[in-house]
């Protein structure tokens, strides 16, 4: 059992639920080590796995992770599908921009989908008057854009062969979309046998007023596909964000364009010379993800300033 490598799919009770490379499962604690070095398991860790002395099994050393999660607390995320109603509720781009960047700084894919395409005979919607319609401004960024409507089934299959081929590269997946938007819809018609595996996870860890559903990992067609429990767009308004300085990096039309700019120390928010507004004037680079930009970069800005007070 020593130096076994597993992967952690579940927790339950202080227990996590493992699978191992031989497709074995198994329930066990982390090593009390863990306690003192003040680390934390979570799901979707690589772990090895090693033989206690009463003969247990017990998670023995995290293998270095491609990432991490707070809310939800969830390792080793490939890929993020946004999803975002064309109507009902509108799609806020503030919010889809943080999340976007966070994403990219944590070396996350992201797709975006248009769900109740039904509503507006399959147009997307245009959020201000001076950007281009949803799915044309994010394509141009390079995110992927599926519209589908999980009522009448039309582009779900289009959908559900981006989400096998992604699976089928052994990824891990997870869905993030505000209330109402469609998500628990979608993931019903995309994947139905998840829809009853996930329920009955439900019905095991629900007991009890003040039990919080945790985040569980579940195979499928040779990846995983996390079930993250509210898990909207607005939770990212919690995470611990990247430096001020590394805030171009994550907006990819603004970073191929580092360097182009008048001023070496350029914040593309309003200098004279700045290459990245002249773009912006040209409606190059979309108006509404320069201002999303913009105040991503005051919130930095004021916590910069506030950690060396």
């Amino acid at each position: 059992m020593n130096n076994e490598k597993a992967r952690v799919v579940g927790c339950l009770g202080g227990l996590y639920e493992v699978s191992s490379s031989d497709g074995a499962r198994y329930f066990c604690k982390a090593r009390g080590a863990f306690r003192h070095e003040d680390t934390r398991v979570l799901v979707g860790d690589f772990v090895h796995l090693a033989s206690a002395s009463d003969g247990s099994t017990v998670i023995d050393e995290i293998i270095r992770r491609k990432n991490a999660l707070i809310r939800p607390r969830l390792a080793n995320l490939d890929h993020l599908t946004a999803v975002l109603s064309v109507k009902n509720p509108i799609p806020m781009p503030d919010t889809l921009d943080k999340l976007l960047a966070i994403c990219h700084h944590n070396g996350i894919d992201v797709s975006l989908v248009l769900t109740k395409s039904d509503l507006t005979d399959g147009r997307a919607p245009t959020l201000d008057a001076d950007c281009p319609p949803l799915d044309e401004l994010y394509s141009r960024v390079g995110y992927p854009v599926f519209m589908l409507s999980s009522e009448t089934g039309e582009g779900v299959e289009a959908y559900r062969n981006y989400v096998l081929e992604h699976l089928s590269r052994g990824e891990t997946l997870a869905f993030a979309g505000a209330s109402g938007v469609g998500k628990s819809t979608l993931l019903n018609a995309l994947f139905p046998s998840l829809a009853c595996e996930t329920g009955g996870v439900s019905e095991k860890i629900s007991r009890g007023r003040h039990t919080t559903r945790a985040v569980s990992l579940f195979e499928m067609e040779g990846g995983y596909i996390a079930d993250t429990p509210g898990f909207s767009m607005l939770d990212f308004l919690r995470f611990d964000f990247f430096a001020l300085e590394d805030l171009p990096l994550n907006f990819p039309e603004i970073a191929s364009h580092i360097g182009e700019c008048r001023y070496a120390d350029c914040s593309h928010t309003s200098e004279e010379g700045c290459a990245v507004l002249e773009l912006v004037r040209e409606g190059r680079i979309a108006p509404s993800r320069h201002r999303s930009y913009v105040s991503l970069y005051d919130i930095l800005r004021q916590k910069k300033k506030a950690v060396y007070k």
